[in-house]
């Protein structure tokens, strides 16, 4: 009794401590919150203006990552809402929503009256209730020069049959945050994990809601036995048996003053809900066997056929206290629930009609449309060095993890295969992180995602495909040129002329007034019709004082550091028209 009394207490602790430390965070992070609610209730006040429901045939998204790709119940399409993209001095958010029809290969951008604000890094999750319906709850939002952030806490609603969006409002959901993970249960929604993060602090959860379909409630689960550490970024899928998996993540802890330490985690938990007993979970720690993928973060997930987990690439950290490098991959790997094992992912290669008619079913053998058939090689993985050039000229190495392939991947003999095969491309994404991926007839699809390379972000705008029965190549559905992609240095003169404030000297204030109002400002999507510049900016005002005087100094003058927030908002208004 005395033991179990004294790790009660203890447990209980930890719950203080944690509660402790996000009363901490939410009070810190909820002055540049309310600077954020201004821009962010500004984007709504425009899209409210939009009642009718409008489609328009388009060519692809643009690149971004971190949005929601998912697949229609009934129809054959595809649903990509949110993300985000960064040119290197700038942070976009995105909020629209476009459809991706199978059949026909076509994109359509849709226009919904008061959809959700901009965001990236919420959950979305397809139900088949009422012709089908798109949940999706939380995300992130990020000041224009990426260092401010708000996290949202609002559950919304796309119902597909009626084209329209309805924001649910629900008590005793969970807080703000991004990187959480939700999938549906049944006849309800349940989240798990994710991050807030304010300028100065953050903090990771490991909680778990769940969200009632029927009676649109909210309610705080508190699972027996010991759960994962707080996270984000995990994997999250229903195995089979109706319970519910978590693998991996990401958190982050200080280690002393202004160092922080990553954790790749590579643990595995099953949540099962009690039988017989309605609302008790219990956590259990798992260890499956067969090819574990290696830790990393920023890694997709799908659920494949047999109800298979499916996780693609991702970024294998090497992190140090003074700089941090990272493996991009695009590997696949499968998590069998029922086996309770890891398969590799090794493609076949495209196989000849000449090889087909010669063996017909004798080529493959017993159970390879499987993907569990991609089990652990003899061969070691295959790593692919390459150089990219970045546009100032610096060489930046880039190395790649791929699976070695199986037998069934290798010719069989010479003859079988034309010189023309034995030479032809393969055809696969490039090594990623934070793709977007889901499944529609036995097919993964394959958006966007990025990569680093040296100090440039490359986002990526691209779209693959692969039959998870067949498992025999990628398909490029959407092919985009990384190289071809607008990238801003971030210590060019103009971007030190409005970000570095007072350091500039009299140059900059010159520059300042040069960006006022004097000049004719052409009309922007982001100020009211018929409104100028000098219009709009009282109502934010707010806002960019606080970003420029941070980057003024604390003992810049006043008339200075309206200057400096007159030209800031100016460059953001010319550089987004």
């Amino acid at each position: 009794m005395g033991k179990k009394g004294k790790k009660e207490k203890k447990g209980r602790g930890a719950e203080k401590t944690a509660a402790k430390m996000e009363k901490k965070v939410s009070k810190r992070s909820r002055k540049e919150e309310e600077d954020l609610e201004a821009l962010i209730a500004h984007f709504q006040t425009l899209d409210a203006k939009k009642t009718q429901i409008v489609e328009t045939p388009c060519s692809p998204p643009s690149p971004r990552l971190n949005a929601s790709f998912s697949a229609h119940p009934e129809k054959d399409e595809l649903i990509l809402f949110g993300g985000e993209y960064f040119n290197g001095q700038k942070t976009f958010l995105y909020n629209e929503l476009y459809i991706y029809n199978i059949r026909k290969d076509t994109w359509t951008k849709v226009e919904i009256p008061n959809p959700p604000p901009r965001r990236c890094a919420h959950q979305a999750v397809v139900v088949p209730q009422c012709g089908g319906q798109l949940w999706i709850f939380g995300g992130e939002f990020a000041s224009p020069n990426g260092e401010q952030f708000y996290h949202y806490k609002d559950l919304w609603v796309l119902h597909l049959a009626t084209k329209t969006w309805e924001q649910v409002r629900s008590p005793g959901g969970p807080s703000g945050r991004s990187g959480h993970r939700m999938v549906a249960w049944k006849r309800q929604l349940i989240l798990f994990g994710g991050f807030h993060e304010s300028t100065r602090d953050y903090i990771y959860y490991n909680d778990v809601y769940a969200f009632n379909l029927d009676t649109f409630t909210w309610s705080k689960l508190s699972p027996l036995g010991t759960g994962p550490t707080p996270r984000s970024g995990c994997q999250m899928s229903v195995t089979p048996q109706g319970s519910i998996v978590i693998y991996g993540g990401y958190s982050k802890q200080r280690v002393k003053k202004d160092v922080d330490k990553g954790t790749q985690h590579s643990d595995m938990f099953l949540l099962k809900s009690e039988e017989g007993k309605e609302g008790r979970w219990i956590w259990t720690r798992i260890n499956p066997s067969g090819a574990k993928p290696i830790p990393r973060s920023g890694f997709s997930v799908a659920m494949a056929p047999n109800h298979q987990t499916l996780l693609f690439g991702g970024v294998c950290d090497e992190e140090e206290e003074e700089s941090l490098e990272g493996d991009f991959l695009n590997d696949l790997h499968f998590y069998d629930a029922i086996k309770n094992r890891w398969f590799a992912g090794q493609l076949k290669g495209p196989k000849s009609e000449k090889r087909k008619r010669r063996r017909g079913p004798k080529a493959e053998p017993l159970g390879a449309d499987k993907p569990e058939c991609g089990g652990p090689s003899t061969l070691a993985p295959l790593e692919v060095v390459r150089e990219v050039v970045a546009e100032d000229g610096t060489v930046v190495t880039i190395k790649q993890v791929l699976s070695a392939p199986g037998p069934v991947g290798q010719p069989q003999s010479d003859e079988d295969d034309s010189p023309e095969e034995a030479g032809s491309p393969v055809v696969e994404p490039s090594p990623r992180s934070n793709a977007m991926l889901t499944v529609k007839h036995g097919r993964l699809y394959l958006y966007g995602g990025m990569f680093e390379a040296g100090d440039r972000q490359v986002t990526l705008s691209d779209l693959y495909c692969l039959d998870l029965h067949k498992m025999d190549e990628w398909t490029a559905l959407v092919e985009a040129d990384p190289e071809t992609q607008e990238w801003l240095e971030t210590d060019s003169e103009e971007d030190s002329d409005v970000g570095e404030g007072a350091e500039g000297g009299e140059e900059d204030e010159d520059s300042g007034e040069d960006s006022g109002e004097e000049d004719g400002e052409p009309q922007h999507p982001l100020v009211m019709p018929g409104e100028q510049f000098t219009d709009y900016l009282p109502r934010t005002e707010q806002y960019w004082v606080r970003l420029a005087r941070d980057d003024a100094g604390p003992d810049a003058k006043e008339k200075r550091v309206l200057k400096v927030a007159h030209a800031m908002a100016k460059t953001f208004f010319d550089d987004s028209a």
